[in-house]
This record gives C-alpha cells, sequence and structure tokens, in this order.
C-alpha cells in the first residue's frame, strides 16, 4: 500500500513551489463570488429604474449610470482584485492546474445569492451544481498530476492571437445582428469564452516576463487582451440584467476553464504528458461540468430567459 501511495505521489508533476497557487486561485475564487453579488445588485437596480425591458444589451446610459451604484462600483474592485489574485496564482502554477479551480465561486455565489433573495435551492439546482464542481474535480486532479508548463514560441502565441480574433469577430457579430433575439446564456458563453482567452494570454505573458522574454509582441497580445476583456466585461454585465449572479458565475467558472484548458492542451501543449485515460478524464469531467451548467440553467429559479 505504501509503495503504490509512493508512485502515485512520484507521478505528480505539480512542485510544491506551484502547489502554493491552488489557495492563492481559492482566495481569488472567494473575491469573485462576492464581487459578482455586488455587481448584479447595481446591474438590477439600474435596469429596475432605467431599463425598457429590451433583448438588445445594456445601453451607454445604462453603463453610465452603474458607475453611480456604490454596490457595482464595491463589486466591480472586488472583482479587479480577484483577477490580481488569479494572475499571481497563474505566476506560480499551469493554468490547466489553478483555472479551474475558479468553479468555488459558483457554489460560494449560489449561497449568497440564496440568502440575500430568500430563494431556497432546491434538488434540482443543488444537484446541478455539485455536478459541474464534480466535473471541474475530476479536471484538476488529472490536471495536477500531468500538466507541465513550456515555453511558447511566437508562431504559437500569434496562432492563440488569431483565435481570439476570430471569437471576437463572431461574438461580436452575432450580438450586433441578432441582439433583440439574445438569452442569457449566449452573454454567459461568449464571456466565458473570451475570459478563457484573456487568461491563457495573461498567462503566456507573465511566462514570458518572468523568463526575460519581453519584446514587442507583448504589447500586441496585451491590446488584444484588453480588448477581450473589456468586450467580455460588457457581456457579463448585460447577462447580470436577465439572469441570477449565481446562474452566470457558474457559467463563468465552468466556460472559462475549459476554454482555457483547451487552449492549453491544444495549443501550449500542457498535457503532452497526458497519457490517454487521463485526456479520458479530462473529456469526461468537462462534459459533467457542462450538463451541469446546462441544468442549472433550466432549472434556476431566477432564469429569466
Amino acid at each position: 500500500m505504501n509503495d503504490q501511495l509512493s508512485n502515485l505521489v512520484g507521478q505528480i508533476s505539480l512542485t510544491p513551489y506551484q502547489a502554493i497557487g491552488i489557495p492563492i486561485a481559492l482566495l481569488g475564487a472567494v473575491f469573485l463570488s462576492i464581487g459578482a453579488q455586488l455587481q448584479h445588485r447595481g446591474v438590477s437596480k439600474v435596469e429596475g429604474s432605467h431599463g425598457d425591458g429590451s433583448r438588445a444589451g445594456l445601453s451607454f446610459g445604462q453603463m453610465t449610470l452603474l458607475l453611480r451604484r456604490p454596490s457595482w462600483v464595491l463589486g466591480t474592485v472586488l472583482l479587479a482584485l480577484a483577477i490580481v489574485i488569479q494572475l499571481v496564482s497563474l505566476g506560480f502554477a499551469p493554468l490547466i492546474v489553478v483555472q479551474p479551480l475558479g468553479v468555488v465561486a459558483m457554489v460560494l455565489t449560489n449561497v449568497i445569492n440564496s440568502r440575500v433573495h430568500g430563494i431556497a435551492s432546491n434538488a434540482r439546482v443543488k444537484g446541478s451544481i455539485a455536478l459541474a464542481v464534480i466535473g471541474i474535480a475530476i479536471f484538476v486532479s488529472f490536471s495536477a498530476i500531468y500538466a507541465f508548463e513550456r515555453a511558447l514560441t511566437d508562431g504559437q502565441m500569434l496562432l492563440i492571437m488569431w483565435m481570439l480574433v476570430v471569437v471576437i469577430v463572431l461574438t461580436g457579430g452575432v450580438f450586433v445582428f441578432f441582439r433583440q433575439r439574445l438569452r442569457a446564456m449566449f452573454y454567459i458563453v461568449a464571456a466565458g469564452t473570451l475570459y478563457g482567452f484573456v487568461v491563457t494570454i495573461a498567462k503566456v505573458l507573465i511566462n514570458r516576463w518572468q523568463s526575460n522574454q519581453i519584446d514587442g509582441f507583448m504589447i500586441v497580445c496585451f491590446v488584444g487582451l484588453v480588448i477581450a476583456a473589456v468586450l467580455g466585461g460588457y457581456f457579463v454585465q448585460t447577462a447580470y440584467s436577465v439572469g441570477s449572479p449565481d446562474l452566470v458565475i457558474a457559467g463563468l467558472t465552468v466556460i472559462d476553464p475549459l476554454v482555457a484548458v483547451a487552449i492549453a492542451i491544444t495549443v501550449m501543449g500542457e498535457a503532452d504528458r497526458f497519457p490517454p485515460f487521463a485526456l479520458g478524464g479530462l473529456a469526461v469531467g468537462g462534459l459533467i461540468s457542462i450538463i451541469g451548467v446546462v441544468l442549472l440553467a433550466r432549472h434556476h429559479p431566477q432564469t429569466h430567459r
């Protein structure tokens, strides 16, 4: 038994230094949860007093009014802190390990939202959340054992940037032409996908900075990161206006890491040492998480659309 345990420990690729990123990522999830609840409160008040009931997204005037809502401003500050903490965690550990840990925010947000609105989560909601958490737990378990980092080439970074351009064009185009018919899940999926690229590019920039590989291409990557973050942030605020905070966070904390992990596997090579059964485990974990979020969107009592 001891020999089997020793063999398992010996297979774990995560070093003690990299493991520091795990508790840091969990702390970021706490700030994310509280910040999301406060932002949702601000958006709900603005939508209630100045909304027209349309599905066309928040107007410029409504976005300006959010800056006057103390709850939204405080929530934004906490989310900014969550992002900083997340970037710090990425400086320690592989993206494929720490990014999925944001799912903790989904559980916390559900608890906080239930207390604030006095709406008890029914069995279907709890079951949906449990599925998403279990799926992410499978992700992290395999990642902690087999994931490893390596330096990216300029060609790989360029590929990631072109992928981001395609995502921005597609999500922006759909929003412009179909904004009157879009539902909350579009904004959640679009924001989660964009944030997945934001985190991935941030991780690449951190790695290159740590290795003193600083060049002009980093500026291009940073500009792309900012554009994706701004567009994703707008989609998140619009999602808050038509859905509950725990539904939005549930989607973000599952879709965001799935996109980031997909890029880490296909482009960054963080899963090159994964045996076939481990890759299968990632696929199963991802599928379970997606099913959990879809069920949550269907059964949540505060789902508006």
